[in-house]
């Protein structure tokens, strides 16, 4: 399985951005996918996770009500809809995929592939 993030930026504080993951390789049905990220000196940190198949998610209590994943099957594709960007939002953003649900899921370590990260900027 391959992951390749993209859509990072430099923004002002309250602006919006969309991350994209494009998934590539044999996944399986159960596959679930999630973005992590990760500041300078802060260990990684999960932020939402999805299902393919059902499409059920999972995030963080620091990102609800203001960030949004979603996929397109059709394109192989995850989302991140990060809006209300606040200056503690700045990291880079990392997706990463495992074949199953784990109930560990927001712990880095239980996932199986990562992509490269991107970059996320937020100005005060």
């Amino acid at each position: 399985v391959q992951l390749q993030a993209s859509g990072g930026g430099l923004v002002q504080a309250g602006g919006s951005l969309r991350l994209s993951c494009a998934v590539s390789g044999r996944t399986g049905s159960n596959v679930v996918m999630a973005w992590f990220r990760q500041a300078p000196g802060k260990e990684r940190e999960f932020v939402a996770a999805i299902t393919w198949s059902g499409g059920t998610t999972y995030y963080a209590d620091s990102v609800k009500g203001r960030f949004t994943i979603s996929r397109d099957n059709a394109k192989n594709t995850v989302y991140l809809q990060v809006n209300s960007l606040k200056p503690e939002d700045t990291a880079v953003y990392y997706c990463a995929a495992r074949r199953s649900i784990s109930a560990t899921y927001s712990k880095a370590l239980v996932w199986d592939y990562w992509g490269q990260g991107t970059q996320v900027t937020v100005s005060s």
